[in-house]
């Protein structure tokens, strides 16, 4: 992996650590996060057969579903439009 993925990674990482750290319960807050984001990514590699959308599952997507949670698998999806 370069290292530049690895910085923003980390970046990503401690960002999303800060900000579930704000609530009453942090662990959880990451937790339900990323199983979200996993679902959201299970769910649109389950649905790709009727809607034709797809994304590759490698560890990159999956790293993002789950640290970034739902907004991450949205932001995968938007990418390539850009």
């Amino acid at each position: 992996m370069p290292p530049l993925m690895l910085v923003l990674g980390g970046i990503c990482l401690v960002a999303v650590a800060r900000a579930a750290g704000v609530g009453a319960h942090p662990v959880r807050s990451v937790l339900a996060g990323a199983v979200c984001g996993v679902a959201g990514l299970a769910a649109v590699a389950l649905l790709a057969p009727y809607t034709g959308v797809t994304l590759p599952l490698n560890p990159f997507t999956g790293f993002v579903a789950a640290v970034l949670g739902l907004p991450g698998v949205i932001l995968l999806l938007v990418l390539p439009l850009i």
